[in-house]
């Protein structure tokens, strides 16, 4: 009879965290109607950057699938790379996963480029459907900014070294792993299969799981032959809190918070006790925060960015004939282009999101600064200012004094021209209690 180390128990287990307890319980519950069994495999999807995100998802359907005693992982791919931190946490969960991790780059369409190699050449299975592409490992600013010739050649060659590892490990291509991080060769699924980069090409899930049955995989503590005729499949979700945290982790999502919370913090100073504006900047900021946490920053950018804002606010306050306006778009586009400190495309802001931000802000200060300088130019409408230009009633002959109600009040007059009682009369100025009035031009 196989000898199954799925069901083997480790002897010293240190205690897990309170928090992943919770999470694997709540799982158990939402798998109960359902329940896990041993021959059964568990599927998770992810597509997208590899970040902090992708790295929990992974660890999350690892602990879930070795906890349920299911047979394996499969783990659905489809991204155009990532972190090089992430990248290595989720390898090494991975690599010393008790149960078998099998990598299945879908669907038609998808791709495992740069980070997403290096997970594909880790795992114990490496499969890919029809239409989806490998390659293009080489690293791009792993760590964040530009590199020198010497710092880049070190890079180059600690994520050689890395591949090749891996390749070894598992029985894979080393020399095309090596070109793929060298010089960024990529081959479709197909030309993968005859490099032997990958095990198996499967159309679908069926045709995964028929090619899997019977094969051996060699784990940390032994090899297992996979049985997976009666299989189940069972989806293991990311979950609300994991999706809102990819939303978050994205470039585009970070700058517009950024911009957001900075608003709101300077609206609040601006008019103290207004409340919101303070609330919904300290939460955008503090989400903000978060995003570029997971991201690598150019603290220069993230300034520019706010110096723009703090451009575009005094614009109201300030009279500079647009000159703040413009210096306030200027600082938040170039503060957008430098946020990201990587030349890949996916980890920067894009332009087609950031100059529309840029502009619709500029354009909502903008406005605002019109209104109060139309406002600021405008005839008072309160206090003793403005009363000027009122029409009141004579109350007394005013010849030249008299008493005059005004707005609903009695006022001392004076008149140059003489005005009866009960004739109109018009407020030329105010001094004191006295107004001086004339008679209304027609």
């Amino acid at each position: 009879m196989r000898d199954n180390p799925l069901r083997h128990s480790t002897p010293k287990r240190q205690a897990l965290p309170v928090g992943l307890v919770g999470a694997i319980l709540s799982l158990h519950l939402f798998f109960a109607g359902n329940p896990v069994n041993a021959s059964d495999i568990v599927v998770a999807s992810y597509e997208g950057v590899i970040n902090p995100v992708a790295t929990e998802y992974l660890h999350d359907a690892l602990t879930f699938t070795q906890s349920s005693g299911a047979q394996a992982l499969v783990f659905r791919l489809d991204t155009p790379g990532g972190l090089d931190t992430s990248m290595r946490l989720m390898i090494k969960g991975m690599t010393a996963s008790p149960v078998p991790v099998i990598v299945f780059v879908s669907p038609s369409g998808g791709r495992a480029a740069s980070a997403g190699v290096f997970l594909t050449m880790a795992a114990h299975v490496a499969a890919m459907a029809p239409g989806t592409n490998i390659g293009a490992a080489h690293p791009v600013a792993m760590g964040g900014g530009e590199m020198d010739s010497t710092m880049k050649e070190k890079v180059e060659n600690d994520a050689v070294a890395y591949i090749k590892s891996l390749a070894e490990r598992h029985g894979r291509n080393v020399s095309w792993a090596e070109e793929a991080v060298r010089r960024s060769v990529s081959v479709t699924e197909q030309e993968a299969l005859k490099l032997k980069i990958i095990d198996l090409v499967a159309e679908d899930m069926p045709a995964l799981l028929k090619q899997l049955n019977g094969r051996k995989v060699s784990l940390p503590n032994g090899s297992i032959t996979l049985s997976t005729e009666a299989t189940t499949l069972h989806e293991f979700p990311m979950g609300t809190r994991l999706e809102v945290l990819k939303i978050l982790s994205d470039p585009n999502i970070a700058y517009l918070l950024m911009s957001i919370g900075t608003i709101g913090i300077m609206a609040e100073l601006y008019s103290p006790g207004a409340i919101l504006p303070g609330i919904i900047g300290a939460i955008s900021l503090i989400l903000a925060f978060y995003s570029l946490q997971s991201l690598p920053v150019n603290y220069a950018g993230a300034l520019l960015v706010i110096l723009g804002v703090i451009f575009l606010l005094l614009e109201i306050s300030v009279t500079s004939y647009g000159l703040l306006a413009l210096g306030g778009v200027a600082a938040m586009t170039l503060g957008g282009l430098l946020l990201i400190k990587s030349d890949a495309p996916y980890l920067q802001v894009s332009l087609s999101f950031l100059l529309p931000t840029v502009l619709t802000l500029g354009g909502l200060i903008g406005a605002v600064a019109w209104t109060a300088l139309k406002s600021g130019r405008g005839r008072p409408v309160t206090g003793t200012e403005g009363m000027i230009g009122s029409i009141g009633i004579a109350r007394t002959d005013l010849n030249p004094r008299g008493q005059i109600t005004v707005q609903g009040e009695i006022w001392e007059a004076i008149s140059q021209r003489p005005i009866r009682q009960g004739e109109t009369a018009e407020v030329v100025s105010v001094k004191g209690l006295t107004v001086t009035v004339a008679p209304p031009q027609q």
